[in-house]
């Protein structure tokens, strides 16, 4: 049996799928952001001056910056990389629909999903949201 095929998933079996993916995201985000806040509290001695805001290191505004801070076990870059798990969980959940509608040959909401995905997409990696 074809794994790409309606006979071989039923609707209910891809809800459950998506679902599935959605606990998973959401547990390994909080997981890995109280690793990082435990290794943050064990890192930082200083205490934060809340009367003036700073924004966030440069470092930490790019995937590049995050990833190569989670190598060197800083709190702060695993935080920030619990925060992107947490942002890609439901675009992975919306990339998914567009293949569970696909195997179901449903081209409206291929497309609608797709829309969606291409705007979120284009929202993030263009640079034009701020």
């Amino acid at each position: 049996m074809n794994w790409f095929s309606s006979q071989y998933w039923q609707q209910r079996d891809m809800e459950r799928m998506i679902g599935k993916w959605l606990r998973a995201g959401v547990f390994l985000s909080a997981t890995v952001a109280l690793l990082g806040g435990i290794l943050y509290l064990q890192q930082v001695h200083e205490i934060p001056d809340y009367k003036t805001f700073h924004g966030a290191a440069a470092q930490f505004r790019h995937l590049p910056g995050i990833l190569h801070g989670v190598a060197a076990f800083d709190g702060t870059s695993i935080i920030q990389l619990a925060v992107v798990l947490l942002i890609a969980t439901p675009i992975l959940r919306i990339a998914f629909s567009v293949l569970a509608f696909a195997i179901e040959k449903d081209k409206r909401y291929v497309i609608i999903s797709l829309i969606v995905l291409c705007i979120i997409l284009f929202g993030m990696f263009s640079g034009l949201g701020g």
